[in-house]
């Protein structure tokens, strides 16, 4: 039996160091979250505190934020330290903002403003185009004109990669058959104070006609593989008799069939760690990962 040289140690952990790095490198994980008026415009320190720790510990290498007010560019790369994305992007600083934040650049494509209640941000990281949506909660009509000008957007931008993620207020005809039977939800629904000629439901109905003008992009809804249809739901948050009945999905990922073929796990964390982070649950996806740049 030949004796180990100190060059055959040396050769070994050198492969393992590269055998980890390529197992690090292996997967790409998105997440999006509504993180509930920026933490009460930045007054609930301990819930943003615990929040970004739990961010950390998902480690993902792209966020989606919501609801970021009270925030600036600044002030969202200060806070992106923390679960260690140094690269951000804001779309506004006023009223209800989304943002995006990386591990690796961002290349901004487009503020989208025009015709929108919140707006959406179009950027470009890990060579994918993505879209950070937070749809008008307040009526679905206003919904379905943002859905046509946001898909319009992707469309123009040419890209076979891209991810459309955030809150889009609007539920998923993949969803109806267990919506349906939500009556203390629909009740809910009718009850809303919205003012003149608003409404959240279509003719009396849920309304699955937003969401399925995105899907006809088409844009692939990554968790209808990975989660049980009962337990699919994002909103609200924390979790109680009541609100088991009146739960909904309204938070999603959506992507394009060739990142859909890499997708191979979707979580959404609507367990008791998240349920007092937010009124919405987090959502992750993961995908083999490809170096698009």
């Amino acid at each position: 039996m030949k004796a180990i040289t100190p060059s055959f140690i040396l050769m070994f952990l050198l492969f393992c160091a590269f055998h980890t790095t390529v197992n690090a490198q292996s997967k790409l994980k998105v997440m999006t979250y509504n993180i509930w008026n920026g933490f009460d415009w930045g007054k609930d320190a301990s819930r943003k505190t615990e929040t970004m720790l739990w961010i950390k510990s998902k480690n993902p290498d792209v966020l989606a934020l919501q609801e970021l007010c009270g925030y600036d560019e600044e002030k969202l790369r200060k806070d992106a330290m923390n679960w260690g994305h140094p690269y951000v992007k804001i779309l506004k600083t006023d009223g209800y903002p989304v943002g995006l934040t990386s591990k690796k650049p961002i290349d901004l494509k487009e503020r989208v403003l025009d015709g929108m209640s919140h707006g959406a941000l179009h950027c470009k990281t890990f060579g994918i185009d993505f879209f950070v949506v937070h749809l008008s909660p307040s009526d679905c009509n206003i919904r379905l004109k943002e859905a046509r000008i946001i898909t319009e957007r992707v469309k123009n931008s040419t890209s076979e990669k891209y991810i459309l993620l955030g809150d889009f207020n609007s539920h998923s005809p993949f969803d109806e058959y267990f919506l349906e039977k939500k009556g203390l939800l629909k009740t809910a629904y009718e009850n809303q104070k919205l003012g003149e000629k608003r409404s959240n439901l279509r003719l009396g109905e849920f309304d699955y006609a937003v969401m399925s003008t995105f899907l006809a992009l088409p844009a692939i809804d990554v968790a209808l593989d990975f989660s049980n249809p009962k337990s699919r739901y994002t909103y609200p948050c924390p979790a109680s008799e009541e609100v088991e009945k009146k739960n909904e999905r309204i938070d999603y990922i959506l992507t394009s069939a060739s990142l859909a073929k890499l997708c191979t796990k979707t979580t959404i964390f609507n367990g008791k760690e998240t349920a007092r982070l937010s009124d919405h649950y987090p959502v992750m996806a993961e995908f083999e990962y490809v170096d698009l740049e």
